[in-house]
């Protein structure tokens, strides 16, 4: 289940970031620990997170049954102030743009759900995703046990 979808302009945000390329099967052995590193590298250099953690999905490959199957991302959290590189972490930025928006409400086992959801709204207002996505994990495992309350953003860059 989704939010309606909005139309908004985001601003601009340092982040840090780990760059993943990893197949579906490996998504969820490396994501919880991923974000442990992430968070611990960013406090490390005595910076607090700023919002939540949020995968930059730069290109999902599909297997030929239209499963994603592949993510190439990067899973970053946004700072107040630039991070310094360390080990795989490094500086990174939101930028500012226009971006359709809404809110997932559920487990994660719902996101391919919404995202076809969010996708027929854009498709039928007449909007252009630019081919990257964002998913901002607002509530999750990290916040509350119960699935039921999970809340993931989900975000399109919208072309012209």
């Amino acid at each position: 289940m989704i939010d309606t979808p909005h139309i908004t302009m985001t601003t601009a945000q340092h982040t840090a970031l780990i760059h993943l390329k990893v197949s579906l099967d490996e998504m969820m052995q490396v994501f919880g620990p991923t974000v442990g590193e992430l968070i611990a590298a960013v406090t490390a250099q005595g910076i607090a997170p700023a919002g939540p953690v949020f995968a930059h999905h730069l290109k999902i490959e599909h297997d030929t049954a239209g499963v994603p199957a592949h993510f190439d991302f990067e899973l970053s959290v946004p700072v107040v102030t630039p991070v310094l590189p360390a080990g795989r972490m490094k500086p990174g930025q939101w930028s500012s743009m226009k971006v359709a928006r809404t809110i997932h409400h559920g487990p994660y086992e719902g996101l391919p759900d919404a995202w076809g959801e969010f996708m027929d709204w854009l498709q039928a207002e007449g909007l252009t995703p630019a081919p990257d996505l964002y998913e901002s994990y607002v509530t999750g495992p990290h916040s509350d046990p119960d699935p039921k309350m999970w809340r993931t953003e989900l975000t399109r860059p919208l072309l012209a």
